[in-house]
């Protein structure tokens, strides 16, 4: 990864979370996570930020790219349900149960998640910023 993210003392193993910044499902979703994990493993990242436009580049999304969540994880970026599930895999039970859900088909899953995410302003309203964390959460966000 390039220096933006070494400098925030990231791991290059480490899996990244990015997330509309400005959105209320998606800040809810950051919340929860944060709730809800086994340990202290993922980062997060603001897709609007500057590391996050990085994080994308190097992924091969295109740096405007706001339609769904992206993990990055193993050397790789996984977005809309794909996200989804694995994001769930680092949760507590019984909520890690939901990554299950790849029995679903991926273009059935997609079109839901797909669904939500078009109408996710309507819904949850946005943001005029982006999350901030605690300071005691400050270090696992980037940018």
């Amino acid at each position: 990864m390039a220096s933006a993210v070494q400098s925030e003392s990231c791991s290059p193993n480490q899996p990244i979370l990015l997330f509309d910044g400005v959105c209320n499902l998606c800040h809810g979703s950051v919340r929860f996570v944060l709730r809800h994990e086994r340990g202290p493993i993922l980062r997060f990242c603001a897709l609007e930020s500057a590391v996050g436009t990085q994080l994308l580049r190097e992924h091969g999304l295109a740096t405007d790219y706001r339609g769904s969540l992206v993990l990055i994880e193993a050397g790789g970026a996984f977005v809309k349900s794909d996200a989804a599930l694995r994001v769930a895999s680092y949760l507590n039970w019984p909520w890690s149960w939901g990554r299950a859900g790849v029995v679903f088909p991926r273009g059935l899953r997609d079109w839901a998640y797909d669904f939500i995410a078009r109408n996710r302003y309507r819904w949850f309203g946005r943001s005029d910023a982006c999350l901030l964390p605690t300071a005691d959460l400050k270090l696992r966000f980037l940018g």
